[in-house]
């Protein structure tokens, strides 16, 4: 019982990073421009779209150093990402940046169903997954139970627990 409540734990806090991470970037977003940006989740999920086309394109020209992979999948994500929020800015909320506070509210959430659909078209329906780069697992014995504890949660949580 221990061990399934410790490694219900860390699960939580892996996820509860992920969202952290989120939640900062609406926070950011709406301390800068103040307005919601809910095609914010969105922007997140072309991103992960991003990164495992950049994995493949980095493996489809030869490079399979891990750090190099992980550097070149991070510099391609963090540009492509970057001109993409600054083209849906352009696009969806500039125009719109001395209407009513209603105006930009809709289209925010039309680029929300915009970008959905897109990558619903382009990608397919059904998930996609990312190939694993870091395989390796470390085991706690808890009691009766294992804990297990995958290297990329370790990846993904460090850097919400840095502060970052």
């Amino acid at each position: 019982m221990e061990a399934f409540f410790l490694q219900q734990l860390i699960n939580g806090l892996t996820l509860g990073a992920v969202y952290g991470l989120i939640a900062i970037g609406y926070t950011m977003v709406y301390g800068i421009i103040g307005m919601i940006n809910f095609a914010h989740g969105e922007v997140y999920m072309v991103s992960a779209y991003l990164c495992a086309i950049g994995l493949a394109l980095l493996s489809w020209f030869g490079i399979h150093s891990f750090p190099l992979l992980i550097f070149g999948t991070l510099v391609f994500t963090i540009v492509v990402t970057g001109v993409y929020g600054w083209t849906i800015e352009r696009i969806a909320y500039r125009p719109l940046r001395n209407s009513t506070r209603l105006a930009p509210l809709i289209s925010a959430i039309g680029m929300s169903l915009i970008l959905q659909n897109y990558v619903q078209i382009s990608q397919g329906p059904n998930q996609q997954g990312i190939p694993t780069l870091l395989t390796g697992v470390l085991r706690f014995e808890v009691g009766d139970g294992v804990v297990q504890i995958t290297w990329t949660k370790i990846f993904i949580s460090l850097p919400r627990w840095r502060g970052c």
